[in-house]
This record gives structure tokens, C-alpha cells and sequence, in this order.
């Protein structure tokens, strides 16, 4: 009896469990289907309607049936004899690149103000004669089928172009490893025991710029490096240079060869020397990759994420952006990189063209390589290195992408997915405000809200990130930020005790990193005041401290600010005279510091300065920056970090940013309060 009651309450507890189990699967389905309501993705202010210009296509870059209608023109030229495919070798006449030819500025006015005739779309290709010997450059149209063409090289540089001028290119490169390949091939074995470099894997280098060291020149350094991630901080200690000036590379020959710090005048001579003992050696050890962008630790969480309340307050139409009261035409070169043209505030034209057109970096080294490198990185190609940009990384994962097109050493347009974003911006700081607690009391403020419109470029061993901002007080700000790898030389035995660095104002201590150098921290004024102070003022004593940039002194308690609560009304008799705290001359080595900085900024007073003066533009600091006070760069370590590599661009593993749509949430917000006036 007792057993047959158990059964039947068990029985009945199984059926509440599945009814219950069911309900609650239900109400589950049903929430899900009642999910809160995602932001919006398009435009929804009734108050801004994107009105876009039609003609700003006159700006825009070539399509991919204008790139190949050129190329196939250009290559049924006859007697032109012109090659397409990048591996062509520099004897024959290959074409390089093709790239928008922008129309004069007075036409595209005329067209653009006064309903004029729209300018000719014309294309510029860029061949490499090497039957002549020289660079031509060639303007076709009309566009998008091509009937003329024209040399415009004199016309463009008073001068001809010599073929020693060209930017090397894939098919001078093929040459290049080969002949590499050739001449290193007797020390493979050297190679293999210095440094680990393996004559049955890619060999992994970097040259110097320019080729040579005077007009006509085609001389190059190849500085070798451990075939790893990161190889440019990875350098091994053995360069060689050769003249590649011929066309025909049975001609081409080395010069000289750098061994740990030691030169030699041919390869022969380097093995010679090596194998009868007579030289300084280096023997090869492994070591961790310390160069890798693998984060150290696996992504735990996502940082703050920014969305559009009310939908995007921008709009996109081919070549055009709409933002508010800014208007702009945008394209990237492939030489040179982005340009935004016809840019207006409030319907009037503030800038016609606003674009970059170089960068360079000189660099310097105790090794040949480069101790001669100077980059100019247009010869390059800067929008040609605009590579996708990483959604939720590179811009905000809520921005607007947009791909590009370039032909430049590739035969065929190639296209460069998402390599523009554009997106608006909190800034994180107000625009503008004031807030009165006396005689009428009220708060006005502006938040800083911007249109971003960027690329990212990286060329080499540097990334550059291209910004052009767009501030709601009319103003417009281009700026760039670099990353990537610094290029780095070996410290070879020969010169190890002659390298010499840079000096910067840092804080040092006796302490060093892992890599022997002291552990610092570096002081960065990125705003200046202009001149000092002069001191032939009486009332310039209490304000003294104005006459330097930086100040170093001891710390004492009784030296605790610069100024007094009295200098105001005692300025010529202070009862804090900054001066007298560097006049005892004190060491300050091995002391407890404190840095005095003065930043500043000039203001001129404008009419834009009503209402009230805005923050951009207006603004000093300074930035303290370790310098070797850690063994490397300590975000590495962040949670945050993100990586992939082909094969694993879906993966959550070290790219959270790829689970960002699973993991969404809609944001509670907090009431808005003031109790300021209180």
C-alpha cells in the first residue's frame, strides 16, 4: 500500500515537473519574442533630412570597369608593347599603375557654382619604359571609354624621368630573391649556424630607401631578420649590399656584406675569414617571440561598445557624406592616401580639398641599413596599403564601412574591403560650456559630439591611422597616430660600445629592464606656450614659472605649488616666487622629483568665440610616458586584446569582437538629474 502511494505521488511530482518545464520553456519563447527593440540603423531625426550633391562624383575613384577599360587601352597601343602582370622584369615596358586624374580646380567650380560643363573624367597611368630607360606618365580619356592619350611627364615635372627612379615592384622583387638566393647559397651553412636562417624557408628582409646615395644610383642594403611574427625587431646581424642598377640581372652584383659589425668586401671573403677563425662569430640561440601580438592572456569581456540612440546622424551615398551642417566629397588615393574635396558648413564651401600627400620617416642605426633609410612613403603607395580596418578595433563596431579599389603593381583593380570608416564620436569632453551660480544662475553646455572619417594604413613596418574630424563648431581637424613595429638594428660585438641613443627629458632611476637599459619614465609637452616670460618685469616674478617649458627640482614640502593665494594681489613682491626654487642649484640625482610643466596655448579672440569659446583648437598638456621602465609594452597582457590569423577570423578565442552580435544588450540608462544649482 505504502509503495503504491510513493509511485503515485512520484508520478504525480513527474507530471508538475513536466508542466512546469513546458511553462517555463514557454515563457521563455515568448520573452524572447517580445526581445527589447534593437537601436535603429538608419537615419530616424525628423530634423535632419540628408540632402546629397550629385556632382560629387567629378571626385570620385575610378570603378573597376574604369580601371580595366584604361588598362586594356593602354595595352592596344600599338608599338607601346606595354606588359600587365606584375612579374614582368624591368627590361620590358610594364604598366604600374592607373589612378583618377582630378580635373582642374576652375572647371569643377564652374561645374559645381555655376551649372557649368562637366569636366573630362581622365585616368593617370604611371608605365615603366624599360626598353627607353625611363618613367613616362600618361593622362587617358575620355573616361569611361577611353579614345586619347597623352604624355604629361614633362608637362607635370619640367624633366625626364629616369627608370632608376621607379619604386621597386613585384617583378624587380622576384629578382631580387632570387639573386639573393644565388650569392648566399656558399654560406648557407654560416647563415644556418649564426642566426638560424634556413636556406629551405622563405628569407625573411627589409631594404633600405632610397637606392644609392646620389642621382642614377640602384643600390640597395637587405638587412635580414628571423623569419618570425614581428621580424623587424628581429634583426640578425648580417646585411649585404648590391647594385641592381641594370635592367638585366646577370649584371647585378654585391658590394659589400656586414657581419656582426664586421665588413667584408664580397661573400668569398666573409666565408674565408669565418672558416679560418679570424673574425668575431655569432652563435645562434633560439629565443621566445617576444615581437608576436598574441595576447598573453584569452579575452574575458568586451569593453564599452558606443551605439546610435535615435539611428545614425550621417548618411552615405557613393562618394558623399552628409553630417549635420557638414557636407564632403571623399576618395582615396592610392599614392597618397584619403582626401575629402567640396567641404562645406551650413551649405558654404570651407575647404576645396583637404588630403594628405606625404609622410616620411628618417630613421637612424649604427648599421648601414638603416643608417641610410629615409621613407617617403607616397613612392609606396599610402592608400594602396589602406588594408581592412578590424570592426570593434580599428573604428567602432557600429560604423559605417566603405571598400576601396586601387590599381598599383597588380595587373587588375584589386579591392580593399572596409578600408574607410566613418562614424560620429562622443569625444568625451564638452564642446562648449558655462555654468553661473551668481547674479543669474544657469547652466549651458554643448556635448562634444564629431563625424570621424578614417583609414589605416600600414605600410611596412609602421600602421598609420589617418583621422579627418569634423566638430559641430565648424571646425575640421586632420590629424595622424602611429603603431605597428619599430625598425631595429643588431647590436653587433664590434659596436657595442658605441651606441648611442637619442636623449629625451625623462626620470630615470638605477634600476634597469630586462634589456639592460634604465627603467624611466618620459616627460611629452605636446603643447607649447610660445616664449617665455621675460624677466625684466617686475610683476614677472610671481608668475616666474612661466619662463620654462619644464623645471626640475627637489622635492620639499615648504616648495608645494608654484604660486600663493597672494600673488594675485602681490605681484610684485610675491610671497611665492617660483625663480627662487632652481636658484640654490641643487643635484637632483637620486632624489624624489618634481616636474614643473608649463603647456599652453595662444588664443586670439574671433567672432566664433560667441556664444561662448569652444575646446578644440584650444587646449595644452603633457603626457608621461614610460621609456624602458617596463620589459615590454604591458597591454599585451590586457584581457582586451585581439587576434586572429587566416582561418580563425570567426573565432571568439582571442576576438571577442566576433561574438559582439551574440552578446548585445539594450542599455539601461539612468535618469537624467541636475542638483548643481542646489
Amino acid at each position: 500500500m505504502v509503495s503504491k502511494t510513493v509511485c503515485t505521488v512520484l508520478k504525480c511530482l513527474l507530471v508538475l515537473t513536466v508542466v512546469a518545464s513546458l511553462i517555463g520553456n514557454c515563457v521563455l519563447i515568448w520573452l524572447n519574442t517580445q526581445g527589447t527593440p534593437k537601436c535603429p540603423a538608419q537615419q530616424v531625426n525628423p530634423f535632419q533630412s540628408a540632402v546629397h550633391n550629385e556632382r560629387s562624383d567629378v571626385f570620385a575613384d575610378l570603378s573597376a570597369t574604369e580601371f580595366y577599360k584604361v588598362r586594356d587601352y593602354m595595352w592596344e597601343i600599338p608599338g607601346m608593347n606595354i606588359k600587365l602582370h606584375p612579374a614582368t622584369p624591368p627590361s620590358a615596358n610594364y604598366l604600374y599603375s592607373i589612378e583618377l586624374s582630378l580635373p582642374k580646380k576652375k572647371d569643377v567650380l564652374h561645374y559645381l557654382d555655376t551649372n557649368g560643363p562637366k569636366p573630362a573624367r581622365e585616368a593617370t597611368v604611371v608605365v615603366f619604359h624599360g626598353t627607353e630607360n625611363n618613367i613616362k606618365e600618361y593622362v587617358v580619356g575620355p573616361l569611361p571609354n577611353p579614345t586619347y592619350h597623352r604624355d604629361v611627364t614633362f608637362e607635370r615635372y619640367k624633366m625626364d624621368i629616369p627608370l632608376t627612379a621607379r619604386p621597386i615592384y613585384t617583378g624587380e622583387y622576384l629578382l631580387i630573391e632570387k639573386f639573393l638566393h644565388d650569392v648566399l647559397k656558399p654560406v648557407s651553412t654560416l647563415l644556418k649556424d649564426s642566426f638560424g636562417i634556413h636556406f629551405s624557408t622563405e628569407q625573411v628582409y627589409y631594404d633600405t630607401m632610397p637606392k644609392g646615395v646620389k642621382s642614377g644610383d640602384r643600390q640597395s642594403w637587405f638587412a635580414f631578420c628571423r623569419n618570425e611574427e614581428g621580424f623587424y625587431i628581429h634583426p640578425v646581424g648580417f646585411e649585404i649590399l648590391f647594385d641592381h642598377q641594370s635592367t638585366n640581372a646577370s649584371f647585378w652584383r654585391v658590394m659589400k656584406v656586414l657581419y656582426n659589425g664586421q665588413y667584408f668586401n664580397s661573400i668569398q671573403e666573409l666565408k674565408d675569414n669565418y672558416e679560418a677563425g679570424t673574425m668575431s662569430k655569432v652563435t645562434y640561440k633560439p629565443l621566445p617571440n617576444y615581437a608576436s601580438l598574441k595576447p598573453k592572456q584569452k579575452p574575458t569581456g568586451i569593453g564599452p561598445q558606443q551605439f546610435y540612440v535615435q539611428g545614425k546622424r550621417f548618411s552615405v551615398r557613393n562618394n558623399h557624406v552628409v553630417y549635420l551642417d557638414w557636407s564632403f566629397a571623399f576618395g582615396l588615393s592610392q599614392l597618397r592616401g584619403m582626401r575629402a574635396f567640396d567641404i562645406r558648413f551650413k551649405g558654404e564651401r570651407i575647404i576645396y580639398e583637404l588630403s594628405v600627400q606625404e609622410a616620411m620617416s628618417v630613421y637612424a642605426s649604427v648599421t648601414p641599413n638603416l643608417m641610410l633609410t629615409k621613407f617617403l612613403d607616397g613612392s609606396l603607395g599610402i592608400g594602396r596599403c589602406a588594408y581592412e580596418l578590424v570592426r570593434g578595433v580599428d573604428c567602432p563596431y557600429s560604423a559605417t564601412y566603405i571598400d576601396t579599389l586601387h590599381l598599383m603593381d597588380t595587373g587588375v583593380p584589386r579591392k580593399l574591403r572596409n578600408s574607410i570608416c566613418i562614424f560620429e564620436h562622443d569625444m568625451g569632453q564638452p564642446l562648449r560650456r558655462h555654468f553661473s551660480e551668481f547674479i543669474y544662475s544657469s547652466y549651458g553646455g554643448l556635448a562634444n559630439s564629431a563625424l570621424v572619417f578614417r583609414t589605416i594604413t600600414a605600410i611596412g613596418n609602421y600602421d598609420y591611422v589617418w583621422d579627418f574630424i569634423f566638430y559641430q563648431s565648424g571646425s575640421v581637424e586632420a590629424k595622424v597616430m602611429a603603431t605597428g613595429y619599430i625598425a631595429s638594428s643588431f647590436m653587433e660585438a664590434a659596436l657595442r660600445h658605441d651606441v648611442k641613443t637619442p636623449r629625451y627629458l625623462h626620470i630615470a632611476s638605477n634600476q634597469t629592464n630586462r634589456w639592460g637599459h634604465q627603467r624611466s619614465y618620459r616627460l611629452q609637452v605636446y603643447s607649447f606656450n610660445g616664449d617665455h616670460l621675460p624677466e625684466n618685469q617686475a610683476e614677472e616674478r610671481a608668475m616666474s614659472w612661466a619662463r620654462y617649458k619644464v623645471a626640475i627640482t627637489k622635492q620639499k614640502d615648504l616648495e608645494e605649488s608654484c604660486g600663493s593665494l597672494y600673488n594675485q594681489h602681490e605681484i610684485w613682491n610675491p610671497a611665492v616666487d617660483f625663480s627662487k626654487f632652481i636658484e640654490d642649484n641643487e643635484s637632483i640625482e637620486n632624489e624624489d622629483l618634481v616636474a614643473w610643466v608649463t603647456a599652453g596655448f595662444l588664443h586670439i579672440p574671433h567672432a566664433e568665440d560667441i556664444p561662448n569659446t569652444v575646446t578644440v583648437g584650444n587646449g595644452g598638456g603633457v603626457l608621461l610616458r614610460p621609456h624602458n621602465y617596463f620589459d615590454e609594452d604591458p597591454s599585451i597582457h590586457s584581457v582586451d586584446g585581439v587576434y586572429f590569423s587566416p582561418g580563425s577570423e570567426q573565432s571568439c578565442d582571442y576576438n571577442r569582437v566576433a561574438c559582439l552580435d551574440h552578446d548585445t544588450c539594450t542599455p539601461e540608462l539612468e535618469p537624467f538629474t541636475y542638483q548643481g544649482f542646489q
